[in-house]
C-alpha cells in the first residue's frame, strides 16, 4: 500500500495523540499519508480516490463517519479504538502498532458490509439521497411528543406507529439503537435489515426482519418537528407528510481485518458486558 489516509476523533485527545503516531510510523515506512479530522471529512476531496487504505481512530462514531467520507469507493477501512463499546473497530490502541505492519504488508481479511440507503425531498421536489452503514432513525424532534409514522413495505401497508420514532437499521446497526429498541441482532454479513419502533404506545411493539430486497416506506405524521438522523450524525427535520424511502445501497463499506473470522461471537458477549 502506497497511499494511507487516517481520519481521527478531534475531541478525543489520545485520538489525536494515536493518529499522529500512526503518522509518524507510516511516513518512516515510505507510505504517503495524510491526517484529517472526521467531523472535516469533506475537506479531503480527491485525496480519498487515490487512497489505498483509511485508518479510523476513535470510537464507532467516527468509523461511522468515516464510512460516510469513503462512499460511494470501496477503500478498505480499519478501526482502531479509542472510543467504549469498538463493536466495528479491529485494532486496540495499545496492538495498532504491532498489528499494522502485517495488514500493510497484505495480511487480513477482507470484511464486507452492507449499508441502506434513504431517499427524500425534503423540499417537495429534488430528491436527497444517504447511505448509512449503522441505521436510519425517524423520529420526534425537540418536543417530547410521539410521532405517528406510517410504514409500508414494498408499496403495501404495514402499520400506523404511534411512538418515539422507528428504526431500520442494517445487520451491522443491530448492535446499535435497534439493539436497545428491543431488536434482534443479526450476523454481520447479513444483508438483511431490521425495523423496529421506539416505545410505541397502542400499536404494534414488535420488530421485523426483512429481506435484502425489500423497500420500506416510513411517512411522517405530526404536529411538530420530527427528524431524519443517518447513523447519528446525519440529522434533518421533517415535515408533516414527508415520506423517507429506505433499502439496500448498492454502496458496501469494506474492513481489513486480522482477527479470525468466527471471532464475533466471542467478542460479541465481552462487548455486551462492557469488557474490551
Amino acid at each position: 500500500m502506497k497511499n494511507v489516509g487516517i481520519f481521527y476523533h478531534p475531541l478525543i485527545e489520545a485520538a489525536q495523540a494515536k493518529a499522529k503516531q500512526l503518522q509518524d510510523f507510516l511516513a518512516s515506512e515510505g507510505i504517503s499519508i495524510w491526517l484529517c479530522s472526521a467531523w472535516e471529512a469533506e475537506t479531503v476531496g480527491r485525496q480519498l480516490d487515490d487512497t489505498d487504505l483509511v485508518l479510523s481512530v476513535g470510537g464507532d462514531g467516527t468509523i461511522l463517519r468515516t464510512a460516510q467520507a469513503v462512499v460511494p469507493r470501496v477503500t478498505p477501512i480499519i478501526g482502531v479504538n479509542l472510543g467504549k463499546l469498538g463493536f466495528m473497530t479491529e485494532l486496540s490502541a495499545d496492538e495498532a502498532m504491532e498489528k499494522l505492519p502485517a495488514l500493510l504488508s497484505g495480511k487480513g481479511w477482507i470484511d464486507e458490509r452492507a449499508m441502506l440507503q434513504a431517499e427524500f425531498a425534503p423540499d417537495g421536489r429534488k430528491t436527497s439521497v444517504y447511505h448509512a452503514l449503522n441505521d436510519v432513525v425517524v423520529a420526534r424532534g425537540g418536543v417530547a411528543r410521539l410521532v405517528q409514522v406510517a410504514a409500508s413495505i414494498d408499496g403495501k401497508h404495514l402499520a400506523d406507529y404511534k411512538a418515539d420514532g422507528v428504526v431500520v437499521a442494517t445487520a451491522t446497526g443491530s448492535t446499535g439503537y435497534s439493539l436497545a429498541a428491543g431488536g434482534p441482532i443479526l450476523y454481520p454479513h447479513s444483508k438483511d435489515f431490521v425495523l423496529v419502533p421506539l416505545m410505541p404506545h397502542l400499536s404494534p411493539a414488535y420488530a421485523l426482519v426483512l429481506p435484502a430486497v425489500t423497500s420500506v416506506q416510513l411517512t411522517v405524521t405530526a404536529a411538530q418537528l420530527a427528524t431524519l438522523s443517518i447513523d447519528g450524525h446525519i440529522n434533518m427535520p421533517l415535515l408533516n407528510g414527508m415520506v423517507i424511502t429506505v433499502k439496500q445501497s448498492p454502496h458496501r463499506t469494506r474492513f481489513l481485518r486480522i482477527h479470525p473470522e468466527d471471532s464475533f461471537y466471542g467478542l460479541l458477549e465481552q462487548k455486551l458486558k462492557g469488557k474490551r
